[in-house]
């Protein structure tokens, strides 16, 4: 599969270490993917107000290129993904939409939402696939245990994400199986660390971080393991002692292959 990839903002200044791992590996699993030469933000937030048309434009901007080479849209930060997932949905099944769309945009051809928008764990799952990348793997990551924290934006709205069960994923944990360690199931793995809301209520945030820490340390997890900086930031200073450290699922990824 070929794969048009997409970093974002985040990924170039405080979450490096998530795109320069991803990238280490897809070369080593020998991907087919290049960087959009001149990507833009993907509007960081998906607006939820039915007639907002133009703060989805730039993420249409980044689907109708994929669209016009040919590959498939791939994602890594759980907050693009959410947002250009979303805003693709609607251009495939909202009429009034899409037509406001395309006469903002002037596209030469008319974009509907032809694009697959896929997240790098997806990928792992269904081009690599798990057992093959455990062939592949020349540092297994034997004796850790990780707790795979799925937050909010890969998982909900299920309907349009279609990215695993969200009430009980699995694809991260089985992807740590992949790499050699240990999943570690706990209960809130899946609930919201607070994400935006740090900018305005720091002590909100700071009881739901801390409740996700508190239960894996609970189930004895040595770390966490997240695809968004936003989460990890949140998580890792939040933490009573931070003395959970907080990786990205690349960082291991990278690890096990040999290549960090």
């Amino acid at each position: 599969m070929a794969y048009l990839y997409y970093p974002g903002c985040t990924l170039k200044t405080k979450a490096k270490e998530l795109d320069a791992y991803a990238q280490k590996s897809m070369a080593a699993l020998g991907i087919d993917f290049k960087e959009m030469e001149e990507w833009q933000c993907c509007g960081a937030v998906y607006p939820q107000a039915k007639d907002e048309i133009a703060t989805k434009l730039s993420s249409v901007r980044l689907l109708e290129e994929a669209h016009r080479e040919q590959r498939d849209l791939l994602t890594l930060c759980s907050a693009c993904h959410h947002v250009i997932k979303r805003v693709n949905n609607d251009i495939s099944s909202d009429n009034d939409i899409r037509t406001k769309v395309n006469n903002y945009s002037a596209f030469e051809k008319p974009y509907t939402g032809e694009t697959k928008v896929v997240h790098f764990m997806e990928m792992l799952r269904d081009d690599v696939g798990f057992e093959k990348l455990k062939k592949r793997i020349t540092n297994p990551l034997t004796g850790r245990k990780i707790g795979a924290y799925y937050g909010c934006m890969l998982l909900r709205p299920s309907a349009t994400m279609q990215f695993d069960d969200p009430e009980n994923p699995s694809i991260i944990e089985d992807f740590i199986n992949a790499i050699g360690a240990e999943p570690v199931f706990y209960s809130y793995r899946n609930e919201c660390c607070g994400g935006y809301v740090a900018l305005e209520d720091k002590e909100l945030v700071q009881g739901l971080s801390k409740n996700i820490s508190e239960s894996a340390e609970r189930k004895s997890a040595d770390l966490l393991v997240t695809a968004c900086p936003l989460c990890k930031y949140n998580i890792s200073n939040n933490q009573p002692e931070k003395n959970k450290p907080v990786y990205y699922f690349t960082e291991l990824l990278a690890e096990a292959l040999g290549v960090k």
